[in-house]
């Protein structure tokens, strides 16, 4: 069957001329080209670690992720991509795109780190870099990187064979806010996709189908207003708003008794006022209400709505609400996913040291992990859905926005420890070391060998928008909680950014001078701690 008869097949009008586009790859060619695909990553170890360490030295919260899209931006384009940034209205946001015609592979991870998980990589106990500043407590900074090898491998095969189809490589913001995916999904940025892999950090090379155990969410900051007054002397006068946030939280503990066990919530309060003496005027609490369905998510946000109304009312205080996050459960494809996974199996999982394994059981008792048995040596199985009887409340990807919008699927690649609390400095003690350098190159050829899968195998596209199609949407629509006009909260982190990147800026990776950020920090690998005592369990 021809090319062209392909491409009428899937309905799939092609940029790039027929007469210059190969046609699909026979099984023995295709075996071929991952082969070469594999060996060409191995080359590439040199720049994945330079840029997994450089990431990993920024250190840079939701939307302030400026050196690091900067840094990353700058590796695409000296090879070949073109850059459209300031995307959906976020300044650090990007997509990258190389190539011509169909199929348009999305190819996505995330970039963001963790408040307070400031951590000297390869010190098994907490050794923070900079006191109270954020660090990558949960390794995206291997993420983007890995993603960068793979369609690098992958374009040297295109190039050369004259493959059709279009790379297209975007970062995900500000996913521990869980404020960028919604927004590209809004903008458009896979409306002519036809397929997304996405990756984020794991301990094994996993992927999955099907619904998942993960909870989609809101989250909506609420702010009330009300009047100064000197607190001692005309506290009658004063109208507190702070009273009504409490208020409001109070409210919420007593409703968690008589919510689904699926759900998740919990809140910060971001504003409380000015000093004790001066009744606050303004207050505002954080909140995040997760569940498994929209209608269950919805119920929650209508809920968390009716409570601060009732607290303004009992406060005589004035109330606004803003979205500034939001995710829609996950839902990943099946047929990709089924690819993935025997690719997976082709790559196998690292070949851990000696010293890899030292430092991963050191940081599990130190974290008091009910694992201490290391870093995973056997490949888990290929998961399918979750039961609904099985979800439990767990957290929240805004992948889930994209997988309702094109076939998805998410590869967990095996850079990090597994049995961490997560959203910890301990999860940031492997992101720049052996152990994510060797996971990111394991997840780079399988993240390769799918893109070729799908460049070179029409068949294995059509049989993603069925499923897509015919059993992931059937009877599920995606409604979006985003409207046509919230503008992401690009205001977030700023202050905190501001106040720690002077500092950060003397532990940026220089890879010309020191071929690790290990060597640079005059860190000996492994580097394990004494376990510090709890000192609740202490006389």
């Amino acid at each position: 069957m021809s090319a062209r008869t392909w491409v009428c097949l899937l309905g799939i009008t092609l940029t790039t001329p027929l007469a210059q586009a190969q046609a699909p790859a026979p099984p023995a060619r295709l075996d071929g080209y991952k082969q070469e695909t594999a060996g060409r990553v191995d080359e590439m170890a040199k720049l994945a670690q330079e840029m997994v360490d450089s990431v990993f030295s920024f250190a840079e919260l939701g939307f302030q992720e400026v050196e690091t899209s900067r840094y990353l931006t700058t590796v695409l384009e000296k090879n070949g991509f073109s850059i459209r940034r300031g995307v959906a209205g976020m300044p650090t946001a990007w997509v990258a795109t190389w190539g011509s015609g169909k199929p348009v592979i999305a190819v996505g991870s995330d970039i963001d780190g963790i408040p307070q998980a400031s951590q000297k990589p390869g010190v098994s106990g907490h050794s923070p870099l900079i006191e109270g500043a954020p660090g990558h407590g949960e390794g995206h900074n291997t993420g983007v990187p890995m993603n960068i090898i793979a369609a690098l491998a992958v374009k040297r095969i295109m190039e050369r064979d004259k493959l059709a189809g279009t790379l297209v490589l975007w970062p995900g913001v500000a996913e521990e806010l869980l404020a960028s995916k919604a927004w590209f999904v809004r903008e458009g940025v896979f409306k002519d996709v036809d397929v997304c892999l996405f990756a984020h950090v794991g301990s094994n090379l996993d992927v999955a189908w099907g619904g998942t155990g993960a909870t989609g969410m809101v989250s909506v900051q609420y702010t009330f207003t009300g009047e100064t007054a000197h607190s001692a002397g005309a506290p009658d006068r004063g109208r507190s708003a702070l009273d009504a946030v409490e208020l409001m939280n109070a409210a919420w503990n007593f409703k968690r008794e008589h919510l689904r066990i699926q759900q998740r919530s919990h809140y910060v309060i971001t504003d409380g006022g000015d000093q004790p003496n001066v009744v606050p005027a303004r207050a505002t609490v954080w909140y995040y209400f997760r569940e498994t369905d929209y209608p269950h998510i919805k119920e929650m946000w209508d809920f968390g709505n009716k409570m601060a109304e009732g607290a303004s009312l009992m406060t005589s205080t004035t109330w606004t609400s803003q979205l500034v996050g939001t995710a829609w459960p996950q839902h990943f494809n099946k047929p990709v996913a089924e690819a993935m996974y025997a690719n997976a199996q082709r790559v196998g999982l690292p070949q851990w040291s000696d010293d890899d394994q030292r430092l991963a059981k050191a940081v599990q008792r130190e974290a008091g992990s009910t694992n201490t048995n290391g870093l995973d040596t056997m490949l888990r199985p290929l998961q399918g859905p979750v039961r609904e009887e099985d979800k439990r409340g767990a957290g929240s990807d805004d992948i889930g926005d994209v997988s309702w919008t094109v076939p998805t699927v998410t590869l967990r690649y095996p850079a990090n420890i597994p049995g961490l609390p997560g959203h910890n400095w301990s999860s940031a003690v492997a992101s720049a070391t052996p152990i994510a350098h060797k996971g990111v190159v394991a997840g780079a050829k399988v993240q390769a060998m799918t893109i070729l899968d799908l460049l070179t195998r029409p068949e294995l596209v059509k049989e993603s928008w069925a499923y897509f199609n015919d059993v992931q949407t059937k009877d599920v629509k995606y409604t979006p909680f985003l409207d046509g006009k919230t503008p992401p909260p690009t205001w977030i982190n700023k202050e905190t950014l501001e106040r720690f990147r002077p500092e950060l800026r003397k532990f940026y990776y220089d890879p010309a001078r020191y071929k690790t950020y290990l060597e640079q920090l005059g860190i000996t690998y492994p580097t394990i701690t004494p376990i510090k005592p709890d000192p609740k369990l202490q006389n």
